[in-house]
């Protein structure tokens, strides 16, 4: 008897410890499963949609105001520069959320979204009122805050602004994502408004203030609403970081990123031209200051409506309609000669641009093979794409000339735009294959 305690004993301790290893790993899969399973709603991810939406509205939609600027530094302003130059300042802004995605993407992917978020935004918020402080005629005080500084400070809020969403949506991430874009397309409709109406009355140093105020209180009330739901990669059981070097191999991906490219070169035509040339055809003055409200204004049901299609059609079958029916758009601003006709292209182009540019994050999300490569491969094709942004206005301007022969920048844009949909065309026909599916 005295033998058969110890031998009992043995025999337990090695089946205790199993049943320990057991658990532990069991309690590991299980916080797999509770990490990678997406709640699709509830009161958590509806808030960080409302804080993106803030975010997105005081930054991103800042950042489309800038047709006013063009315009009001063209003819007022910076009448020493051409609008080639000046456009450069638009681009500089527009090229700097894209180029700077593969880095913010990369933080996001690696758990360091709100360090990311409130340095982006102490940078936009710094940037708006120094420039207020830029003086008449002094152009390289207005790039180095509109374009330059604004810039970094968007290229490091928005990616992460826009990616978050995807953590807490899985059957409705294109619709959680197009609320969370239209917050840029209020804020792209508001503030053109304030704009026109507040220099004429308090200066532009006063107007640009004033509008730093609500970016301010925007950013900070939109950075306490957002939350994380994933632990960081680090963090993570089994979190693999991406291989880059596999993207440029996956011919879907690369095919998204020219048809993104291409794209990126002719879209912003009407953005920064179309109050231009309203005014330049005398259609009525007054209505012609609202032409990008009312344009940015459209663009808030483009996101919503488009994304939410592509959750039933699939992002590429959608993407391709809106990249097409956009380029007619941009060839319709030739048509504009009177209020009504200036109405109804601002409008179509709003709705079909915006579902556009939502559905770009849509559709290069859906390319990612897991979760941790969601950021990654947005950011490197925003970035790779962005050198698009940057030569758009410059390019565009350059063909308007002084004697403003707008064919000519139109005819480029609208072509442009037709080449970014054979591209997305390519990419849905390799996804289809890919997948056995025709919703893509």
């Amino acid at each position: 008897m005295s033998l058969s305690k110890p031998e009992n004993s043995i025999l337990l301790l090695p089946a205790k410890k199993d049943e320990q290893v057991l658990d532990v790993e069991s309690a590991a899969f299980s916080q797999r499963q509770d990490d990678m399973s997406v709640p699709d709603g509830g009161t958590k991810a509806w808030t960080t949609v409302a804080g993106a939406w803030l975010v997105l509205f005081a930054t991103f939609g800042y950042l489309y105001s800038f047709g006013v600027y063009e315009d009001f530094y063209t003819l007022q302003y910076l009448t020493n520069h051409t609008p080639s130059s000046i456009a450069w300042i638009g681009s500089f802004q527009l090229m700097m959320p894209f180029a700077l995605g593969i880095v913010s993407g990369k933080l996001f992917d690696d758990g360091h979204f709100h360090a990311v978020e409130i340095a982006g935004g102490l940078i936009f918020i710094f940037s708006v009122f120094m420039l207020s402080l830029a003086k008449p005629f002094q152009y390289y005080q207005i790039f180095l805050s509109q374009g330059v500084g604004m810039g970094i400070g968007l290229g490091f809020t928005f990616v992460p602004t826009v990616s978050i969403t995807v953590h807490h949506f899985a059957k409705r991430r294109g619709l959680a994502s197009g609320v969370a874009l239209s917050g840029s397309s209020v804020g792209a409709t508001i503030f053109p408004i304030m704009i026109n109406h507040l220099i004429p009355k308090i200066g532009f140093a006063g107007a640009v203030r004033a509008t730093g105020y609500i970016v301010l209180g925007c950013v900070v009330i939109g950075n306490t609403l957002m939350r994380t739901r994933l632990p960081p990669r680090s963090k993570r059981p089994n979190a693999t970081s991406p291989d880059i070097k596999s993207f440029f191999t996956d011919a879907a991906y690369m095919w998204a990123v020219l048809g993104a490219l291409l794209s990126s070169v002719g879209f912003y035509f009407p953005l920064i031209y179309i109050q231009l040339y309203a005014v330049q055809h005398s259609v009525g003055s007054n209505l012609a200051f609202y032409s990008i409200a009312i344009l940015n204004a459209s663009s808030a049901f483009g996101r919503v409506a488009g994304n939410h299609l592509a959750d039933i059609y699939g992002p590429f079958n959608v993407q391709v309609i809106c990249t097409v029916i956009t380029s007619g758009t941009i060839w319709a601003v030739l048509g504009i000669h009177n209020t009504w006709t200036l109405v109804l292209v601002s409008i179509l182009y709003g709705i079909f641009s915006g579902a556009w540019l939502a559905l770009a994050f849509a559709c290069l999300s859906s390319l990612a093979r897991t979760p941790d490569e969601v950021g990654a491969r947005t950011g490197l094709a925003l970035a790779l794409s962005s050198f698009g942004s940057l030569g758009s206005a410059p390019i565009q301007g350059a063909l308007l000339t002084p004697a403003f022969l707008w064919v000519r920048p139109t005819a480029f844009s609208a072509t442009l735009m037709v080449s970014g949909a054979i591209c997305f065309a390519a990419t849905r026909v390799l996804q289809a294959r890919r997948l056995s599916s025709q919703k893509v």
